[in-house]
């Protein structure tokens, strides 16, 4: 038995006759018939509802995202009125809101540690990097309080609310390397 190769076979036969308009007939009925057995009419009033429905849809969507997004942010009250978390609002600051923003539960530990041992830090470290670092949590102590009131007055915004996580950052940076530095006894 011989194998043959298809680029053996000839390349130019001519079928015996031409299958296309039988193939095109058959294909025509059956594509008619699924287009109009899937479409259905609409009537005016149909698509009334429909946009009525999406509608609804949306504004359902939307107040669903700004509940979950307030009960997220802001802390519950206790009975005599006061946050159970840190206020980051000024007081007495003109329209704004009482505002509580629920922060991390370690990070407030790790904060006061840092808070209650850096006076003795600072003390070990040279005078000018002791006026620098003074002056750096000044100014993010100052930028934490300007923050903090523009979101008592916009709690949404989540520009914000990242800037005010970035200076939180900066304030334990700031914090951990006066305590890196005072216990290397060099400065920052």
């Amino acid at each position: 038995m011989k194998i043959i190769s298809l680029r053996d076979l000839p390349q130019d036969i001519a079928p015996s006759r031409d299958l296309w308009p039988q193939i095109a007939a058959q294909i025509a009925p059956d594509t008619a018939n699924a287009a109009d057995a899937t479409r259905l009419p609409a009537s005016p009033r149909r698509l009334v509802r429909l946009r009525w429905l999406a509608a609804a849809a949306a504004v359902g969507c939307l107040a669903v995202g700004m509940w979950i997004d307030r009960s997220l942010l802001l802390a519950p009250k206790v009975e005599g009125g006061a946050p159970t978390a840190n206020t980051h609002v000024t007081p007495g600051a003109p329209a704004s809101l009482d505002v509580a923003y629920v922060s991390d539960p370690r990070y407030q530990r790790q904060r006061a540690a840092l808070l209650a041992s850096l006076q003795a830090q600072l003390n070990a470290l040279p005078p000018t990097t002791r006026i620098r670092v003074l002056a750096s949590l000044d100014t993010i102590g100052k930028a934490k309080q300007d923050l903090e009131s523009a979101l008592g007055k916009d709690p949404g915004n989540a520009l914000l609310q990242e800037l005010l996580v970035n200076t939180y950052q900066d304030e334990m940076r700031v914090l951990t390397d006066v305590r890196s530095a005072s216990h290397a006894g060099e400065g920052i």
